[in-house]
């Protein structure tokens, strides 16, 4: 029930069509009763700044999520970035605090190496690709440094954009070994694709999977599709995976404690979730089609 006490999270991103979190965060904030509410909002990047500042002049609007293709262009729109959201160059979540001032983070790249861990995948001291520098890649390039990964590869399809991450991790993180300029599988034992290859029929692959080693971790930030054609190689390989959904769930509990709300585990969130579309709740085990 939405009532003149429900706090309102805003869903921020272009086009909403893939949007997963709503059917996430709702039937979690209801099964709680946490007068708390996200609503998915479809805002074309020309018009993304000002209808930012418009709606967090709501008195109710709590926070926001911010995905594709706001991430970057956040960080100018709010009062103080944490160090996550500095490093990745980008914004996925927006608090109003008490005094009006809005605080930014980023959580891609904690979900994403939550996630990882939760499935045994050693980072300290691995070797991983990154491929695609935007804000999810950066986020997750982060994530990867701070766990004590020892040698990162960065590839994007605007090299500029992967020179200015490797410049950034380098100011933070002295000790890793950053290559930037091939998305080049072979010798990697982490390989991640970062980019939206994936979210749309002949879409090519980020890798090429024939260079992929059996022992190697592949895994993907593309939801609208549970095993993208990437992923399904990889398994074929005998590869460990790690689909996109997983990264959402590992990342919500984070992002439930940034707002202020009871947290939550990722089986407790996957067993309210409605990601089916339909009204019944899944099953602990069910395995989401994003």
């Amino acid at each position: 029930m939405i009532t003149g006490r429900t706090r309102i999270i805003a869903h921020l991103g272009y086009p909403t069509e893939a949007f997963k979190a709503p059917m996430i965060y709702n039937p979690w904030f209801e099964a709680k009763g946490i007068p708390a509410v996200v609503v998915p909002m479809g805002v074309r990047p020309d018009d993304y700044p000002d209808v930012f500042r418009a709606l967090f002049r709501v008195s109710n609007m709590h926070g926001a999520l911010v995905t594709m293709p706001h991430k970057a262009t956040t960080i100018g729109l709010v009062d103080e970035l944490s160090t996550a959201a500095r490093i990745a160059g980008a914004c996925n979540a927006v608090l109003r605090r008490a005094d009006g001032s809005l605080l930014g983070d980023m959580f891609d790249g904690t979900g994403f190496v939550r996630g990882m861990e939760r499935k045994g995948q050693r980072i300290a001291g691995a070797a991983a690709l990154v491929v695609g520098c935007g804000g999810v890649g950066s986020a997750i390039a982060a994530s990867l440094a701070a766990a004590g990964l020892e040698r990162l590869g960065l590839f994007d399809a605007t090299p500029a954009v992967a020179d200015a991450l490797r410049e950034r991790l380098r100011a933070h993180y002295r000790a890793l070994r950053v290559t930037v300029g091939s998305n080049d599988p072979a010798g990697w034992e982490i390989v991640i694709n970062a980019t939206p290859l994936g979210m749309k029929p002949g879409d090519p692959l980020a890798v090429d999977p024939s260079r992929i080693a059996g022992s190697t971790f592949v895994g993907e930030v593309v939801m609208t599709e549970e095993f993208t054609p990437l992923l399904r190689a990889a398994r074929a390989l005998g590869c460990p995976v790690q689909v996109g959904t997983d990264m959402l769930f590992e990342m919500i509990p984070p992002y439930l404690e940034f707002f202020g709300f009871d947290t939550a585990t990722p089986d407790q969130l996957r067993h309210v979730a409605r990601l089916d579309d339909r009204s019944a709740p899944a099953t602990p085990a069910f395995r989401p089609r994003c």
